[in-house]
């Protein structure tokens, strides 16, 4: 999957677009809720040695958060691996170009569900 089919998917599952927040970095792309704001995905270049291969290639990384029961569900023969750059307790990264889309879509909709705003019940 390409940074663009991803970004797509996300704006065709959940309405939402890409924010580029980061002040003069067009390339990282944060997906966030539009009710609380909060962050159910951020896509990003890296090099392939961050994750343990022996290649200098750049390649688009999706981090997502993940419910704790979920952990070890997914390896790096999924293209799953613990996140860059973030709380490894909480959040994944996917190497978008390694990951089965139906997996990319999974996790990707598990994010969205774990970052959502909880609906209190009545008393």
């Amino acid at each position: 999957m390409t940074k663009q089919e991803f970004l797509n998917m996300c704006l065709d599952s959940y309405g939402t677009a890409a924010d580029y927040p980061f002040e003069d970095d067009f390339e990282t792309a944060v997906l966030r809720h539009a009710d609380n704001r909060k962050w159910y995905a951020i896509v990003m270049k890296v090099s392939r040695r961050k994750f343990g291969f022996n290649s200098d290639e750049i390649i688009d990384v999706v981090n997502l958060k993940q419910p704790t029961e979920m952990f070890g569900s997914f390896g790096a023969s999924d293209g799953i691996h613990p996140a860059y750059h973030m709380n490894k307790l909480h959040w994944i990264s996917v190497l978008l170009p390694d990951a089965p889309e139906d997996v990319v879509a999974f996790l990707t909709n598990a994010s969205f569900e774990a970052t959502r705003t909880k609906k209190k019940r009545p008393k």
